[in-house]
């Protein structure tokens, strides 16, 4: 592309989480914030009141508010990075057909910056283009594979299902067991899911699971602190 959109081309060169992963990055993150929100929802009226039917019934509104939420919210931040992608594609397939010498010089230097001596650099740059130009100049430039678009349904659906199956434990701990055992199980099982999100985020990553996993749980721990005490505040106060 030309030097007025220099811009956006540092961003397009940084790269980004590959399409393929995106589902999967929503999904651990789904599930991730399914365990937190509701654990923190269940404990803090479990901290005014016992009653089953009461945190079944505040347990099931978050679940479904929670998930509902991220498919959505999920749905339009992906949606929006594909309408990115799709404009960035348009906007190098104009610059191909006006300028095609300096596409193919561009080309060239990316190639070289990635330790191609110019000769090669050119002989690659010209056969990619004659094969095909967009596609070469997507995935080089842009870092962006023309056939495998992010998709924002993959990420939405992931995002609820994932949501749900995480919100399911706090409200499955906080209803089954007997009334003595609730706060201690549903606090137990939810710390020890957000260890094992913390630590999957972490390996998705490539980065240590260590500060992930103690992050995780720490956050969780204070939001359940806060909601219990809230809670039984509130139910004190109702009494």
């Amino acid at each position: 592309m030309t030097e007025t959109n220099g811009a956006s081309h540092s961003e397009a060169h940084g790269g980004s989480l590959g399409s393929r992963l995106n589902w999967l990055r929503a999904a651990v993150l789904g599930a991730n914030d399914g365990v937190l929100s509701t654990a923190g929802l269940v404990v803090g009226v479990a901290g005014a009141t016992d009653d089953r039917s009461a945190l079944l019934t505040a347990g099931l509104a978050g679940l479904l508010a929670g998930s509902m939420s991220m498919a959505a919210g999920e749905y339009v931040s992906v949606s929006t990075q594909r309408d990115s992608e799709k404009a960035a594609l348009a906007l190098e397939r104009r610059e191909l057909r006006e300028q095609p010498e300096a596409e193919l010089e561009e080309l060239t230097e990316l190639l070289q910056e990635r330790g191609l001596t110019r000769g090669v650099a050119m002989e690659a740059a010209t056969q990619l283009t004659e094969r095909d130009a967009l596609r070469a100049h997507a995935r080089v430039e842009l870092n962006i594979d023309p056939d495998d678009l992010t998709n924002p349904w993959h990420a939405a659906w992931a995002s609820f299902l994932s949501f749900t199956a995480g919100a399911l434990l706090p409200l499955l701990a906080i209803v089954l067991p007997r009334a003595g055992w609730r706060l201690g199980v549903t606090v137990v099982s939810s710390l020890a899911a957000l260890v094992f999100t913390g630590w999957t985020s972490a390996r998705l990553g490539a980065a240590g699971p260590r500060t992930a996993i103690v992050r995780n749980v720490a956050g969780g721990a204070l939001a359940m602190a806060v909601t219990y005490v809230a809670g039984t505040l509130l139910g004190a106060a109702g009494a």
